[in-house]
């Protein structure tokens, strides 16, 4: 598979290093000359410098022999340019591209379904609120995917030191949770993901990933003794585009929400085209304002400003100062490992979003949705079982997985089976994979020859 990707920002950057990892014939185009010399540094993809928008330039990085065109760059209209020269070059190359102003909201139908030269629109700022009001709604939990149209969760929450579930082994938890069906996908232990066996204890400190049905969420949350309560005071700090969508979206909700915002003419703003919200000018990292806004009553403190050590920080205050909980935008993947260690557990960030969606539209086999976790270490897939597949009609235990990966989920019509090695999958089932990088093209491989490639 050969890609090329418009753009060596961050996006671009570590789409590129996971594309490379898993052998693929990467082109990555970028007319800064910094931001190139640092893809051609750090991995062995071929680098061009120059515009994406340029028909020449896209010439030379072999578009009309590219299956997919990633356009990423932070320009928008860069992005669509791309997408159609790119379209005029190569009708046949799969097009997606990034677009995130909010100008572009109401024609993003219309992008998708009769703008011929873009196959796909990601806007990872929608992605975002999203996983935000996901993250509101599960107690406890730092990560929140959904799958089956929301019926099926994947969520990682960290084990306590009293938990009642820490030094359990694999094994023995239904005798510990009765009849609720619990499938562990895999545990974060010391920064690295471990997909887990029957003679393996889950440790206090662990990052623990589990696959659940909606319905039974509340009870499985409660085994890791996380228990729900109902988010009803919402401060946002930062009044940007982020900020913006998820006050609105809040107050569809009849959440009650605050903006603090630094920006004089973005407050205005904001009061115009919000019917119920707070809106404050001042600086959320300031303490004294924190506390004349009763910050410790708040329910859910949403740091998205555009500078990730303010949020930081101004999650770190606020939790002190009494927040029941506190989400964080950081976009710098540099950062993720650190923010654990030092108090941070909610984090969200526009750029894994638009990866997530990325890696969605280019894995071969028909996947229905990717979610990235941990630093990019894992992936879990959800993906249509073909007749002509392999993994159809025997016992999941018969089925040559790769090591590092393992059937999460089947769904079936309206039903979510837990599977057992004596699980058989059939046609047009949903599967949800879980696999770790590197078993990722060992997966793609099945997805592709086993059940075709759409």
């Amino acid at each position: 598979m050969k890609i090329v990707i418009v753009g060596a920002g961050e996006v671009g950057f570590h789409i590129a290093s996971r594309l490379a990892l898993e052998n693929k014939e990467v082109v990555v185009v970028d007319r800064d000359a910094a931001a190139i010399r640092r893809v051609a540094d750090s991995m062995d993809v071929q680098t061009i410098t120059g515009s994406g928008s340029n028909p020449s330039v896209l010439e030379d990085a072999g578009i009309r022999q590219a299956e997919i065109l990633l356009a990423v760059t932070n320009q928008d209209e860069s992005n669509l340019v791309a997408c159609l020269m790119a379209d005029i070059l190569s009708p046949g190359t799969k097009k997606l591209a990034r677009i995130r102003g909010a100008d572009f909201d109401a024609y993003h139908d219309t992008f998708r379904q009769q703008v011929p030269h873009i196959d796909t629109v990601i806007n990872p700022e929608v992605e975002v609120v999203k996983t935000i009001e996901r993250l509101m709604r599960v107690p406890g939990a730092v990560d929140v995917g959904e799958f089956a149209e929301g019926r099926i969760k994947f969520v990682g929450v960290y084990l306590d030191d009293k938990a009642r579930l820490a030094g359990v082994r694999l094994m023995d938890l239904p005798e510990r949770i009765g009849h609720r069906r619990l499938l562990i996908v895999a545990v974060v232990r010391d920064e690295e993901v471990i997909i887990p066996r029957g003679p393996d204890r889950l440790l206090a400190g662990d990052l623990i990933y589990f696959i659940s049905e909606e319905q039974y969420l509340p009870d499985l949350l409660a085994e890791f003794d996380k228990h729900a309560q109902p988010v009803k005071r919402v401060l946002i700090v930062g009044g940007g585009r982020i900020g913006f969508r998820l006050a609105r979206h809040l107050e569809s909700q009849s959440i009650y929400c605050k903006i603090i915002e630094k920006r004089a003419s973005q407050c205005t703003m904001l009061a115009e085209r919000l019917n119920k919200t707070v809106v404050l000018h001042g600086d959320g990292s300031e303490q004294a304002l924190l506390s004349e806004e009763h910050v410790g009553d708040i329910d859910v403190v949403v740091t998205l400003t555009n500078d990730e050590e303010t949020n930081i920080l101004t999650s770190l205050l606020a939790k002190r100062m009494g927040a029941g909980k506190t989400i964080t935008k950081i976009n710098k993947f540099s950062y993720f490992p650190l923010v654990t260690a030092i108090g941070i557990e909610q984090v969200v960030s526009t750029r894994l979003s638009a990866i997530n969606t990325i890696l969605q539209h280019i894995r071969r086999g028909k996947v229905l949705s990717a979610i990235s976790l941990k630093g990019e270490q894992a992936e879990a897939l959800e993906v249509v079982a073909l007749e002509t597949s392999d993994i159809v009609g025997k016992p999941l235990k018969r089925v040559n997985f790769p090591k590092g990966a393992i059937v999460a989920s089947i769904i079936r019509d309206d039903q979510v089976i837990i599977p057992t090695g004596d699980s058989v999958i059939q046609p047009d089932d949903r599967v949800i994979i879980f696999a770790q990088r590197r078993a990722i093209g060992a997966i793609e491989k099945i997805l592709a020859v086993k059940l075709e490639y759409f």
